[in-house]
């Protein structure tokens, strides 16, 4: 099990020790997207939404989901973020889909890729829980990491931008 780092000498879980790792620069962007219906686009755009500002509160909960990484994946290392930005644009051409970016970053020895999962897949979910009175067949996803930069591993650049 030597090439599981997750796992310690008996197989079970463990978090993996960073100790030893420099202190880096780290940064991780990653996207999301919502598809909704029209009625559910005009509401957002226009602001009808009766739970309020449905961006702004996605935006919040994409902040909050970065900062609580370590507490909802078991294996992730609590990291201190010095910056989290959240980022909404609209594509209607084929339908109304929300695509949402997350960009993290960090001075650590441990990456923030979960941390921009997280906040993408966090500010993805509040916006279908903000609509959901107007409809719940609404489709999130995918969520994807589109680069990194920092780290062991080097920089990583997705090759094709969904």
């Amino acid at each position: 099990m030597s090439e599981f780092t997750h796992f310690n000498e008996q197989g079970r879980a463990r978090m993996v020790d960073v100790s030893d790792k420099p202190v880096t620069s780290r940064s991780a962007l990653a996207g999301s997207s919502i598809r909704v219906p029209e009625d559910v686009y005009l509401a957002v755009t226009q602001g009808d939404i009766k739970k309020g500002d449905v961006l702004a509160v996605a935006q919040i909960a994409g902040i909050t989901g970065a900062k609580q990484t370590s507490t909802l994946i078991p294996m992730c290392h609590p990291l201190p973020l010095s910056n989290v930005d959240i980022s909404f644009y609209w594509k209607t051409e084929e339908a109304y889909e929300l695509f949402i970016e997350a960009f993290v970053k960090t001075k650590g020895s441990t990456g923030v890729e979960m941390e921009a999962l997280t906040a993408a897949s966090a500010a993805a979910l509040t916006v279908y829980d903000m609509c959901k009175a107007l409809d719940k067949g609404m489709v999130i996803g995918p969520t994807y990491l589109l680069e990194k930069t920092g780290g062991k591993s080097g920089d990583y650049y997705r090759e094709t931008h969904d």
